[in-house]
């Protein structure tokens, strides 16, 4: 997120590094990267040392699913040299409750670069991490228990203007143009999940959203990093984000409807999320300015 928690100062973190992880830590500054969750760079004596993250749970996550997630992305750490996995604490444990959410450490990488995209890289990694042996980590589950459900809510919402603040009736008319749309892809959704529940015996270990924001360069290797979404699922929920006519000798076997089932699954979670951001209040923050050009991007592209 672009701008820290409201409720949480940079001594709040320094304090939960030291009790949790022991860490020897004495700057923390919020970094504006990234979307969804809250991230931090700990200093030690003076140098970067850690780079930290606050994950929100419900409706997105659990203790549960977070501790598998990061437990699963350290044993595929040895194995896969591409894994940045986070920093155990003294208990085992990969998480320490913080806040609304839960806390979990990486190592700092240095002199780290966004990785840019690199289709045929990423698929190799993907290729090696879907050939891994782990299954003690989250099965994946349909986003929509109910297509319908989700479809009517978002209409039912639309009928009153969103007060709620400076981007609140953009978004609700953008919704609204487009609810026959959402209708449509929510129902097909609900078919394409159908398909994938019925094959779980082909189900591989996936990271979920492997698109060059999640890789770093540095000390000459590309990294894969933000493990929380780390699933047992179809191995195109991973191969969608390769994007569209562009195939390896690996991704060319996907199943096309599983594909679709996962670019799906990326637009309905994305405008559900939305949705109920603009229909709540807001400031016009730099985040809120993201948010509305994501729904948006969603509701458009093709």
């Amino acid at each position: 997120m672009r701008e820290p928690p409201a409720d949480v100062t940079a001594d709040d973190v320094l304090t939960a590094l030291r009790a949790f992880w022991e860490l020897d830590v004495d700057a923390a500054e919020h970094l504006p990267v990234g979307f969804g969750a809250h991230h931090w760079a700990a200093s030690s004596s003076g140098r970067r040392a850690w780079f930290v993250t606050l994950d929100g749970l419900l409706p997105r996550h659990s203790v549960e699913s977070l501790e598998a997630a990061y437990a699963g992305a350290a044993a595929l750490a040895p194995r896969l040299d591409f894994v940045l996995a986070c920093l155990p604490r003294a208990s085992g444990d990969f998480t320490a409750p913080f806040a609304d959410g839960a806390l979990s450490v990486v190592p700092w990488l240095g002199e780290a670069t966004e990785a840019g995209e690199d289709v045929r890289t990423t698929a190799g990694m993907l290729e090696r991490l879907h050939a891994s042996s782990l299954a003690d980590i989250p099965p994946w589950e349909p986003l929509l228990a109910d297509p319908t459900a989700f479809a009517d809510g978002i209409e039912a919402s639309l009928h009153q203007p969103w007060d709620t603040g400076p981007y609140g009736e953009a978004a609700r008319q953008a919704l609204d143009q487009q609810i026959g749309d959402i209708r449509r892809w929510a129902g097909r959704y609900g078919d394409l999940a159908a398909i994938a529940l019925d094959h779980r015996d082909r189900w591989v270990p996936t990271h979920g959203e492997p698109d060059p924001g999640n890789q770093l360069v540095a000390h000459g290797r590309r990294f894969l990093v933000d493990w929380e979404s780390l699933k047992l699922a179809p191995r195109e929920r991973d191969l969608w984000a390769l994007g569209p006519g562009w195939e390896s000798s690996y991704s060319a076997r996907a199943d096309r409807d599983l594909l679709e089932l996962f670019d799906l699954q990326w637009r309905l979670d994305e405008i559900g999320c939305f949705a109920t951001w603009f229909s709540a209040p807001h400031s016009g923050s730099e985040s809120d300015q993201v948010a509305l050009q994501g729904l948006l991007d969603e509701l458009e592209r093709a």
